[in-house]
């Protein structure tokens, strides 16, 4: 299956699209990692993209899906491919459809992850780090420390990293509005937009998307 994976941030977007690219044994490329996978190797693209970033700029639509096109036409993604983070506005979902278009190819859907914004504001403020290991996360209401401030794995300290803040979280749901919500009524167009409730326990939500993609497949 070829899917478009898309929710605001806090909505467990990265966490469910590395899930459901295991059970549909197809590969999870993201934004953030094709453009690290770029610079590592000292691609041409990645030196562009780089030159772009240490200057404080964002990188042009045109070097994003030019990386997402190399990925794309890996061997690994023969049969598939979970997208994440791009398209990430409407240019680049055109740009997408024309490049699927050329290569005869096209969705089979688009996961759109809903969650309330105040709920989403609340999972992301509430994170804890810890300042020794950033794998152990916890939350002020979900996952309390036994003590406060205390990494209950190690010890360390555990605070709030400066893009957790209420203010950062707003902003950058204001940024998600503005430019990548439009794509769902995009898509909502060609008929592929797929709602799921992204709250709840992981493995529920997990198991909502897997659901409505066998309906998708099915034709229902």
């Amino acid at each position: 299956m070829r899917i478009v994976l898309v929710g605001p941030p806090g909505a467990g977007k990265g966490t469910q699209a590395t899930r459901l690219a295991e059970k549909l044994r197809v590969p999870h490329i993201s934004t953030g990692d094709l453009f690290r996978a770029n610079i590592s190797r000292q691609t041409e693209l990645g030196k562009l993209a780089k030159s772009y970033m240490d200057a404080g700029n964002l990188v042009p639509d045109e070097v994003t899906i030019a990386m997402a096109k190399d990925r794309m036409e890996q061997p690994d993604a023969e049969r598939g491919f979970l997208l994440d983070g791009f398209p990430r506005n409407v240019s680049q979902a055109e740009a997408l459809d024309e490049l699927l278009t050329t290569e005869g190819i096209k969705l089979d859907a688009v996961l759109d992850l809903e969650a309330p914004e105040e709920e989403v504001v609340k999972r992301i403020a509430g994170r804890r780090i810890c300042r020794n290991d950033s794998s152990h996360v916890f939350h002020v209401t979900y996952k309390k420390p036994s003590k406060d401030g205390v990494c209950d794995v190690c010890g360390g300290e555990l605070y709030q990293r400066d893009d957790d803040s209420e203010e950062t979280v707003r902003t950058r749901l204001e940024v998600y509005h503005t430019q990548t919500e439009p794509i769902i009524d995009y898509y909502k167009a060609q008929g592929l937009v797929v709602t799921i409730e992204a709250m709840g326990p992981v493995d529920e939500v997990t198991g909502r998307a897997l659901a409505a993609l066998k309906r998708e497949d099915d034709g229902q």
